[in-house]
């Protein structure tokens, strides 16, 4: 995902607000826009639920 350095700046002070690491916002993004497209989205909840149980999920 290519974010304008604003736009890097607002993520991590939004982060660090609410204690989530901004590399696990960014995956949960791509992975959202992955599936934006395709005809069935099936899958798309697991994959975002695997994101999230993975390790370093909060800071």
């Amino acid at each position: 995902m290519n974010l304008s350095l604003e736009d890097k700046r607002l993520l991590e002070e939004l982060c660090e607000q609410h204690g989530v690491k901004p590399d696990k916002v960014v995956k949960l993004l791509d992975t959202v826009r992955d599936y934006e497209f395709k005809e069935r989205r099936t899958g798309v909840y697991d994959a975002l639920r695997e994101i999230l149980k993975s390790s370093g999920g909060a800071q």
